[in-house]
């Protein structure tokens, strides 16, 4: 009897790249059932993968027993007795590069990022759509030899809220709206006195949620909510499986170019992108998500656009580039979508 085919899929950060990956390998057992799923990522990340069909996790303790090459070699040997028979690698970095050695003899494919065109489009040499985030995961398993189609997506219904939100927070019946203000970079971020003029007038018709993570952040969030007491803070009050789940329950997620866009995204929630100095070319547009949610600063006022694809570079009069985009044209998206 042929042995089942079983592959290994390996993206062990950032988070939202990893959350990238859940609509694709959602899609991708859909279509092809008969095919087990290995992901290769860190403990943390696993509850990201719950409730996808013929899926499991295998943490990667790579500050532990995985660390260095001689840990990675006994990692290779431990996924080789799971009947690993070839490998997705949705990463390609250092790590993976060295695992690719100790599976010597199975078909291992890489993800293509992109990086001479990414290059070209912050240095102005280009200005048009790449090839999203998404479908260069989808081609690795395209290059495996499986169809993929990403077009109209599934999604999991919305699930069960933690019992600690629905004792302690009301909602009175409105419409959740999920902000997630912070970026890794102050490039991407809405300017926070802006934010808080957004937040003053949301939160008279909807119930505002706050996501984030560290310390500074969560400061912030209680401050705000100092002066807007019907605001809610879920960062620090929730862990991340929680956190998912009330995410999963929103109408609305408005972030910036981060990982919380990422993660409403994979839940089919409406999601609202505010860039800064990175932009939806760059392919990290979260999944399923149209170009009118996309808020963009003024390309004639910043013609340098996109300066960075992480964020991490830009002119210093380019930094609160976010800021040009108005209060007014956040709100008004909302209340289109709403």
């Amino acid at each position: 009897m042929p042995k089942q085919t079983h592959i290994l899929v390996i993206r062990l950060s950032a988070m939202g790249d990893v959350a990238i990956s859940v609509p694709v390998l959602r899609a991708f057992v859909t279509q092809n059932p008969e095919v087990k799923i290995t992901v290769l990522t860190r403990p943390f990340f696993a509850p990201l993968f719950e409730n996808i069909p013929n899926t499991s996790v295998f943490n990667a303790d790579l500050k532990g027993k995985h660390k260095g090459v001689f840990g990675l070699y006994k990692l290779a040997k431990q996924l080789k007795n799971i009947g690993i028979t070839e490998i997705a690698d949705l990463h390609n970095v250092l790590r993976t590069n060295i695992l690719k050695h100790f599976f010597f003899g199975k078909t291992f494919v890489q993800i293509n990022k992109g990086r001479a065109e990414k290059k070209a489009l912050v240095s102005g040499k280009l200005f048009q759509p790449l090839k999203s985030s998404h479908e260069r995961y989808a081609d690795v398993f395209r290059a495996l030899g499986y169809s993929l189609d990403l077009t109209n997506p599934e999604f999991p219904k919305p699930q069960e809220l933690p019992l600690g939100f629905t004792k302690t927070i009301k909602t009175n019946n409105k419409p959740l709206i999920g902000i997630a203000p912070f970026a890794q970079y102050e490039s991407k971020m809405y300017p926070l006195v802006q934010m808080e003029k957004v937040i003053s007038i949301l939160q008279n018709d909807y119930k505002v949620l706050l996501f984030g993570g560290g310390t500074k952040e969560i400061n912030v969030f209680h401050l705000w909510k100092k002066q807007f007491p019907t605001i809610s803070v879920i960062a620090g009050n929730y862990n991340f499986k929680e956190e998912l789940a009330i995410i999963s329950n929103l109408n609305i997620m408005l972030s910036m170019d981060s990982g919380n866009g990422h993660l409403a995204a994979m839940y089919g929630v409406k999601t609202i992108t505010i860039w800064g100095n990175t932009h939806p070319y760059a392919g990290f547009t979260p999944f399923n998500q149209p170009k009118e949610n996309q808020l963009l600063p003024s390309k004639n006022d910043y013609p340098l656009l996109p300066t960075s694809v992480y964020g991490n570079t830009y002119p210093e009069n380019y930094k609160t580039a976010a800021g040009s985009i108005s209060s007014a044209a956040v709100l008004n998206r909302i209340k289109l979508i709403i």
